[in-house]
């Protein structure tokens, strides 16, 4: 099966960007990287916690373009821009996979941009036979 581009093009204060929003192969629907993103704009202000709500809902809108939902998702992939913020995050992200949570590996590292969290998963969804 070919791979197949979920979701209109991805853009950041009306510039497209050079990447897919996810992308099915399969049984497997990758998603880019989430930061959080309000009306089209980086949201640069806000705490760890309104910033992590914001990125899991846009992972959940993505996820169901691909007819997939959050308990699909297998595998999630943190960055953080401050350790000190990891307490807050993981807070809320136990509220969005309260039951049988994803593989998850978390790092601290300087984002490319001025934000405090970015969100990668990779969901696993049968495709009907």
């Amino acid at each position: 099966m070919a791979k197949q581009v979920i979701g209109d093009p991805l853009e950041i204060n009306g510039r497209r960007l050079s990447l897919s929003r996810a992308i099915r192969a399969g049984d497997f629907v990758f998603l880019t990287g989430q930061i959080p993103m309000q009306n089209g704009a980086v949201m640069t202000e806000g705490d760890i916690d309104a910033q992590t709500r914001v990125v899991l809902d846009e992972i959940k809108a993505t996820l169901a373009m691909a007819e997939c939902d959050l308990s699909d998702v297998v595998k999630a992939m943190v960055w953080l821009r401050d350790r000190a913020d990891f307490p807050g995050f993981n807070a809320v992200y136990a509220e969005y996979f309260p039951v049988d949570p994803p593989a998850r590996s978390a790092v601290i590292s300087e984002l490319l941009v001025d934000v405090r969290v970015e969100i990668e998963v990779v969901a696993y969804r049968p495709l009907p036979a």
